[in-house]
């Protein structure tokens, strides 16, 4: 019991610090583009880790006594779920703004609950087709929210489609490596980052062979775009992402993922109070019914019972 209760503590506190990241990676994206802010706050995350792993004292040794299999499977892993979901996700950030990615979040974990079935053979229920309908249900109401200053109606459909192809690549990425975590019991600081390594660096060749290098790179020298990059990349690429893995490795998937979905609701009320986005009746219906839609999925097996 105490094992679950450390991950869905772990859990909360992804949802929460990916909120405040969310943040502050828009004002971040407002200047620099999604792959250059993608590597930025990976790299940042890259080396908090290394630095924590010089302190733990868990060297090298420690990994190599893991089957290579594994290693494997968690840097596939990053690469899909960091490398590719991240810079996706931030493209449809900058067309959405956080109010609206937010809601497109909570597709989130009936992805997960679906990728489980797919991968791991876990079994569905009607509530989750029953959550699944309230989820869409939501989104369908947030895509007729009026769009952004500055966004036309093909550019919300754009992002939206962007939104649900990261988050597909954010489920798959993180239900492959969920057997690794709980049943290999991989270190949680290792498995983190390897993961994130293999994000970094797809993300940097990525950047070296881009005719836009110069500009992607730039993101490295000092400006005062730091000022939301340097927090954003702290919370977003190490606590949250740290905590999100652990939620995984230590507790039940569907539990973690409800309690990571709560960032939609931190990020909608933060959008409110620190961007200063309107907080339609529209947005809270569409929040409302896509948040059903999720505790539903995610606690069908409690309410088959």
């Amino acid at each position: 019991m105490e094992r679950h209760l450390i991950g869905q503590t772990c859990a909360l506190l992804a949802a929460l610090t990916w909120a405040f990241a969310l943040v502050l990676f828009k004002r971040s994206g407002e200047r620099i583009s999604p792959v250059a802010l993608n590597l930025f706050k990976n790299t940042v995350g890259l080396v908090l880790l290394a630095v924590t792993l010089l302190l733990m004292g868990d060297g090298f040794g420690l990994l190599g006594t893991y089957p290579r299999e594994d290693i494997y499977i968690l840097l596939i892993s990053g690469f899909l779920g960091i490398a590719l979901a991240d810079t996706v996700f931030f493209h449809a950030l900058n067309l959405l703004g956080v109010g609206l990615i937010s809601i497109m979040d909570c597709l989130y974990s009936p992805l997960v609950v679906l990728c489980s079935f797919l991968m791991l053979q876990e079994k569905l229920t009607v509530y989750h087709y029953v959550g699944g309908a309230l989820v869409l249900g939501g989104l369908l109401v947030s895509s007729q929210h009026p769009p952004p200053a500055g966004r036309t109606r093909g550019q919300i459909v754009l992002g939206m489609s962007c939104a649900v192809a990261g988050l597909v690549m954010m489920a798959v990425g993180i239900v492959m490596a969920k057997p690794v975590l709980e049943i290999m019991d991989f270190p949680l600081f290792w498995a983190t980052t390897l993961r994130l390594l293999a994000g970094t660096a797809a993300l940097a060749l990525l950047a070296l062979g881009s005719p836009r290098r110069r500009e992607l790179w730039s993101v490295f020298r000092p400006s005062a775009v730091w000022w939301y990059c340097v927090p954003g990349s702290v919370l977003g690429a190490y606590l949250a992402m740290v905590t999100w893995v652990a939620g995984f490795k230590y507790t039940y998937a569907s539990v973690a993922a409800i309690l990571n979905q709560t960032n939609a609701l931190f990020a909608v009320v933060l959008a409110t109070l620190i961007l200063k986005e309107a907080f339609t009746r529209r947005k809270f219906v569409a929040l409302v019914l896509a948040f059903c839609g999720v505790v539903l999925v995610t606690l069908s097996p409690v309410l088959s019972r």
